[in-house]
């Protein structure tokens, strides 16, 4: 973006617990993510992923414990917070322009030819979302995000719906800007792989709880066919996959019923 980028923010759960009527989603999950770290958090379909990030985003409270950003408890939506999702949520009657710009003052509108070069979609601003490619669409999708410089970047499984080539591109893509401007990033996957290519810490929450807490020391950029990153990926998945005599409960759909106007994904 055209202003110096302000960085990351820090982030710290201690005891951190949710529950859904009898069903405990976390449990005694103590965390801490420093300013422009990259995290991302694996597990099984229902192991509460999906529900930190809603915790972190301020779109749900905690039931026990703390959750703070900047040693300040998080009450609510934060400006400096926005998420992106695994379909791009652009409003198909909007131009990628104006899906953009949504919710800029006037002043600020100018960030967004910023961030559409950013992304690779300088020429496409006149386009309507049906125009283009799944991949394209969520290219806009991380624009509008970024005009809003967040310092506190959350991803739900965003490139999940896409072939691996568009992953791959959008791999390098979110790992490049997450380098310039260095906001704290959280994303969370089912997809090993991927949290090895983008993250400096992958967290394995099993039953509510985080079971592994393993930081990567492999050099940027990384390629799955380097022999370390392979016997580092075969051992996490084989960590993932020891879990016996857990049976997920109903699926973490944590955003279902979340009003769209309450998300800052795009506003």
């Amino acid at each position: 973006m055209s202003e110096t980028p302000t960085g990351g923010v820090r982030l710290e759960a201690r005891g951190l617990a949710k529950r859904r009527g009898n069903r405990e989603v976390l449990r005694d999950v103590d965390l801490a993510i420093e300013p422009g770290e990259f995290v991302a958090i694996v597990g099984r379909s229902g192991c509460g992923k999906s529900t930190l990030l809603r915790l972190v985003a301020g779109l749900e409270e905690t039931s026990a414990g703390r959750l703070r950003i900047e040693g300040e408890d998080i009450a609510g939506l934060s400006e400096d917070t926005r998420i992106m999702f695994q379909d791009s949520r652009l409003l198909p009657w909007r131009s990628i322009w104006d899906n953009v710009t949504l919710g800029l003052p006037a002043a600020l509108r100018p960030r967004a030819a910023d961030a559409l070069t950013l992304v690779g979609l300088a020429g496409r601003c006149g386009d309507w979302p049906a125009q283009l490619s799944c991949q394209q669409r969520q290219r806009a999708s991380l624009a509008r995000t970024l005009v809003h410089n967040p310092k506190l970047l959350l991803l739900d499984e965003p490139l999940g719906a896409l072939d691996e080539f568009a992953r791959i591109e959008l791999h390098r893509l979110i790992e490049g800007l997450w380098r310039r401007c260095g906001f704290t990033a959280l994303v969370a996957t089912h997809e090993v792989r991927e949290a090895l290519v983008l993250a400096d810490r992958v967290i394995l929450i099993e039953e509510g709880r985080i079971a592994l807490d393993e930081r990567i020391t492999l050099r940027r950029p990384r390629s799955p066919g380097d022999a370390a990153f392979a016997a580092l990926e075969t051992r996490i998945v084989d960590r993932v996959a020891q879990t016996t005599g857990f049976e997920p409960a109903a699926r973490d759909d944590a955003w279902a019923g979340a009003r769209a106007h309450g998300l800052r994904w795009a506003v």
